[in-house]
C-alpha cells in the first residue's frame, strides 16, 4: 500500500507539472521555421554533417510531432498561408498573409519596373472592403501583453514567412506595402505593433528604399519616395548593414534595431551559408544570439521568430548542397538559442512551413556521401540506371532550368560541388522552378509548455498550443 501511494503521488506530481506547463508556463517563446525544410532535407542534412547515426540539434529536443500543411484552397501550400496558420491559427488561401479565409490573393503587383518610366511598380493595397479581414498574429498578441518581439530571417524581411508575423495583406507580393506596415507612425503602419517590433534582422531590398534612378543596384526602390530605414531611425531604431555595424548594436534594455544585410545584392536575400563572407555578414546563429540578448531584457518576456529562409530557395533551384548547408546553419542557430535560454520558462519550437520534392533513393552503403552517386551497399561500387549511367542519392521530383532530353553521364562529374544541380523527374522548362511538396513536416519542441506537442496535428493547432503555453 505504501509503495502504491508513493507511485500515485509521483504520477500525480508529474501530471500537475505537465498541466502547469500547458497553461501559461512559458514566459518566452522562440519559434524556429526552416523554410521548405521537409523530412528528407532534415535526414540528408543530418547525414551530411553528422553521419547516419548522428543527430542534429533540433533532433535532440524532447517532443516531436508531424504537421499537416495544406492551405484553405490548395493541397500544397505556399509559405504565406502556412506561416500565417502558425501565427494566427486560421487557414487562409495561397499567397494571403495573416487574413481570414474570405481573403483572396488579388490586388498586388509583383516586384518589377515600369517599362516606360523605369520606376518601380506602385504599392497596390488589397481592396478596402469585401476581401477578408486581418487576423491577430502571435507577435501582435505578445506586444499586447507588453512582451518584447523579434523577427530574424536570412530572406528578405518582407518575404512571406517574416511578413506573416507583423503584416496583413491579401497578396504576399505586395512587399512595398508589407514594409511600410512595420514603420511606427507612418502611412500604412500596422497599429497593432504599438511602438514597433523590437528586433528586425534579415535581408535588405528596394522595398525599404526610395527610388533612385542613378543607383546601379536599387533602381527599383519605393515609388512613394519614402526611406523607411531613416523613418525607423527617427523612431529610435539602431541600424545595421554589415557585421561591423551589427556588432556595434547595443543589447541594453529597450534597444530597437533594424538590420538589413545583402552583401551579394541577391534581390534582398542574405547570402547562402556556403557563400557568406563571415567578415561582412552575420550568420543566422549570430543574429539569433543578438536578438535573444536584446529581447531577454524585457521583464515581461518575449516572442522571437527565426527563419532559415534560404533552405527553400536552394531547394527551388534543385541545389542540394546549398540547401543542406543552410539547414546546418539553421540548426546551429537553434543550438545558439539553447545555450542562452532557461528552458524552465522558455519554449522552443522548431518546424517547417512546407515540404519540397527532394527524394532520397537507392541502396547506397553506409558512409556514402549523401551528395554523391548512389552505390551498391555490399560492394560499395557505383550503381547505374537502366540507361547505363550513374545517378545520385538525392534527386528532385520536378525542377526548372536548362534540362536535356537525355541524362548527362555523371561518371566524371563532381556531384558534391556546391553548384551541382540535382537531376529532376519532371522538367518544368527553362523558366520554371522546383515546386513545394505537400507532405507533412516535422516539429520538434522543448521547454516550458512543450508537452502537448505530439502526434499528427494541423498547422493551426500549433498556434493553439503556442498560445496555451504563453497563457494567451
Amino acid at each position: 500500500m505504501k509503495k502504491y501511494f508513493k507511485f500515485s503521488l509521483s504520477a500525480l506530481t508529474l501530471l500537475c507539472a505537465v498541466s502547469a506547463q500547458a497553461a501559461g508556463e512559458a514566459k518566452n517563446v522562440i519559434f524556429f521555421l526552416g523554410d521548405g525544410m521537409g523530412p528528407v532535407t532534415v535526414t540528408a542534412s543530418r547525414i551530411f554533417k553528422y553521419g547516419e547515426a548522428g543527430k542534429l540539434t533540433m533532433e535532440t529536443l524532447g517532443r516531436t510531432a508531424r504537421v499537416k500543411t495544406y492551405s484553405l484552397d490548395a493541397q500544397t501550400t505556399d509559405s504565406a498561408p502556412s506561416m500565417a496558420a502558425y501565427m494566427t491559427g486560421v487557414k487562409s488561401r495561397n499567397e494571403v498573409l495573416s487574413m481570414d479565409g474570405n481573403a483572396k490573393a488579388q490586388g498586388a503587383f509583383a516586384p518589377g519596373k515600369d517599362a516606360t518610366t523605369g520606376v518601380s511598380n506602385a504599392v497596390n493595397n488589397c481592396p478596402a472592403t469585401g476581401n477578408g479581414v486581418a487576423v491577430p498574429t502571435l507577435l501582435e498578441q505578445a506586444i499586447a501583453k507588453s512582451k518584447a518581439t523579434g523577427v530574424v530571417t536570412t530572406a528578405r524581411l518582407t518575404h512571406a514567412t517574416p511578413a506573416a508575423t507583423y503584416a496583413h495583406i491579401c497578396n504576399r507580393n505586395a512587399e512595398y506595402d508589407i514594409a511600410r506596415q512595420a514603420v511606427p507612425g507612418g502611412a500604412g503602419y500596422n497599429a497593432a505593433l504599438g511602438t514597433g517590433v523590437d528586433v528586425l534582422l534579415g535581408g535588405t531590398s528596394y522595398f525599404w528604399r526610395p527610388f533612385i534612378s542613378t543607383d546601379p543596384i536599387y533602381k527599383k526602390g519605393r515609388p512613394d519616395g519614402r526611406d523607411l530605414v531613416a523613418e525607423l531611425k527617427a523612431k529610435g531604431y539602431q541600424s545595421a548593414t554589415d557585421l561591423t555595424t551589427f556588432n556595434a548594436v547595443p543589447t541594453a534594455a529597450g534597444t530597437k534595431v533594424i538590420g538589413l544585410f545583402d552583401q551579394a545584392y541577391l534581390e534582398g536575400h542574405m547570402s547562402y551559408e556556403l557563400d557568406r563572407d563571415p567578415t561582412k555578414e552575420p550568420s543566422l546563429a549570430q543574429m539569433t544570439s543578438k536578438a535573444i540578448d536584446i529581447l531577454s531584457k524585457n521583464t515581461n518576456g518575449y516572442f522571437l521568430m527565426v527563419e532559415g529562409g534560404r533552405i527553400d530557395h536552394a531547394l527551388h533551384g534543385t541545389n542540394a548542397k546549398r540547401a543542406l548547408t543552410d539547414t546546418i546553419a539553421f540548426d546551429d542557430a537553434i543550438k545558439a538559442a539553447l545555450d542562452k535560454v532557461d528552458l524552465t520558462n522558455t519554449l522552443i519550437v522548431v518546424t517547417a512551413d512546407h515540404d519540397h520534392t527532394m527524394a532520397f533513393n537507392g541502396y547506397s552503403h553506409r558512409g556514402n556521401d549523401i551528395l554523391g552517386k548512389t552505390t551498391e551497399y555490399r560492394g560499395k561500387t557505383v550503381v547505374k540506371a537502366a540507361d547505363g549511367l550513374p545517378y545520385t542519392t538525392l534527386v528532385f521530383g520536378n525542377g526548372g532550368g536548362p534540362r536535356k532530353p537525355t541524362r548527362d553521364d555523371l561518371t566524371n562529374i563532381d556531384t558534391t560541388d556546391k553548384n551541382y544541380l540535382q537531376e529532376v523527374g519532371v522538367s518544368l522548362g527553362s523558366a520554371g522552378s522546383e515546386t513545394h511538396g505537400g507532405g507533412d513536416v516535422m516539429l520538434f519542441a522543448k521547454g516550458a509548455g512543450a508537452a502537448p506537442f505530439k502526434g499528427t496535428i494541423d498547422n493551426t493547432k500549433v498556434n493553439t498550443l503556442l498560445k496555451q503555453a504563453l497563457g494567451f
